[in-house]
C-alpha cells in the first residue's frame, strides 16, 4: 500500500484519460523509481506495529462463560 501512494503522488497527480498512456507513464516511473533504488524507511518497529493493531482490532470476547455449568 506505501508504494501505492508515493505512485499516487508522483506520477497520478493528474487525470489520465488514455489507458496506454497511463501504462506507459506507470512503467516510466517504475523503472525510475526502481533504477533510483527507493526504500521505504519505516518509522516503527514490528513490535510497536502489532502492538497498535492489537488495539486497533481487538480480539471478540469469548464465550467460556455461556458453556460453563453454573
Amino acid at each position: 500500500m506505501v508504494e501505492i501512494g508515493v505512485l499516487k503522488g508522483q506520477c497520478l497527480d493528474r487525470r489520465i484519460d488514455d489507458r496506454q498512456y497511463l501504462e506507459r507513464e506507470i512503467a516510466a516511473w517504475e523503472r525510475k523509481r526502481n533504477a533510483a533504488g527507493a526504500r521505504v524507511k519505516w518509522m516503527f518497529t514490528t513490535e510497536n506495529a502489532r502492538a497498535k493493531l492489537d488495539r486497533a482490532n481487538p480480539k471478540p470476547a469469548t464465550l467460556d462463560h455461556l458453556t460453563k455449568a453454573s
